[in-house]
């Protein structure tokens, strides 16, 4: 087995590496002056069962073009199998057409990654269920609600005043799967979005009065919809308001935007690469995958049930 690791998080393909006890395979990625991508792997991959670690989070387009290069590399080395390992599947969002004469982009990035040569792809929470069946090679879809429940255990203590709350009605099935592990109440919040980037709290479904209300969701973008809906929790009598999402794009002013909330605090992933404001923000911290993302690396390697890693 061998590990390559992308640019796009480097720290995280670092992390997965050590859980397993490797060193990412020697290789050089680099641009040429017009921003053309450079690959070239500096070991042999003949025969190897090689995984290629590549968030295609921020800037997407280059992170995915390299990500194809580095596939494309691999395949021509004669790799036994190439695994994409998608921590962030980007444009998973673009999964349907909202509009006339609009793409469905996820499909579309199937296909690329597919007609580079990936025999098979791992990611973790994707934004919606039916892009697995966009792929026509094996899709394997963790989930970050174990490592969730674990820190939320820790952090409240036992509290059994705890309700599990879904921004929206798309991700109760979601938020249902976390209230089950900690054995907690669910509400929903109702929204209507008025255009793209901007979301109305509408009314909330469940008890959220002296509780501690947890957010669950999968991405937290601009972050508007999270913190309007902190603000209606904590108007309808939420003692405090966590959010977990799993992947924190956190793109424009979205930093501020949450550090100016009422939100105790913000926990993402380190699906994408942490930037400096995130770092700094007194009420947004990361947990890391890298131990889940090491373990679905070797149980595929080893031919062995990845979806038991959730039973």
């Amino acid at each position: 087995m061998k590990i390559i690791a992308g640019n796009s998080n480097l720290p995280l393909a670092e992390a997965i590496s050590a859980e397993m006890g490797l060193s990412p395979a020697k290789s050089t990625i680099r641009r040429f002056s017009d921003m053309e991508i450079f690959v070239e792997i500096q070991e042999n991959v003949r025969g190897e069962d090689v995984f290629v670690i590549q968030s295609t989070s921020y800037p997407a387009n280059d992170n995915l073009m390299e990500l194809l290069v580095v596939i494309d590399a691999l395949r021509r080395g004669s790799a036994r199998r190439i695994t994409a390992v998608l921590p962030y599947f980007g444009y998973a969002r673009q999964d349907r057409k909202p509009a006339p004469r609009t793409p469905i982009s996820a499909k579309l990035v199937a296909n690329m990654i597919t007609a580079a040569g990936a025999d098979r792809v791992l990611t973790l929470d994707l934004h919606a269920g039916q892009i697995q069946g966009f792929f026509d090679i094996p899709l394997d879809n963790l989930y970050a609600a174990p490592v969730f429940t674990r820190d939320i255990k820790a952090r409240l203590h036992g509290e059994n005043n705890i309700t599990v709350v879904s921004p929206d009605v798309g991700g109760v099935v979601r938020a249902r799967a976390v209230a089950k592990r900690l054995d907690a109440d669910l509400a929903i919040i109702d929204k209507r979005r008025e255009r793209a980037g901007v979301s109305e709290v509408m009314n909330i479904i469940g008890d959220v009065e002296n509780r501690r209300c947890i957010l669950i969701d999968d991405i937290v973008d601009s972050g508007g919809t999270l913190c309007n809906a902190a603000v209606a929790l904590k108007e309808a009598g939420a003692l405090e308001v966590y959010a977990y999402i799993t992947h924190g794009v956190l793109s424009g002013g979205a930093v501020a935007r949450i550090t100016a909330s009422p939100l105790q605090m913000l926990v993402v992933t380190d699906s994408i690469q942490a930037t400096e404001a995130v770092k700094k923000a007194h009420n947004i911290e990361q947990l890391t995958i890298a131990q889940l993302m090491a373990e679905a690396i070797q149980r595929i390697s080893n031919e062995t049930s990845v979806s038991s890693l959730f039973d």
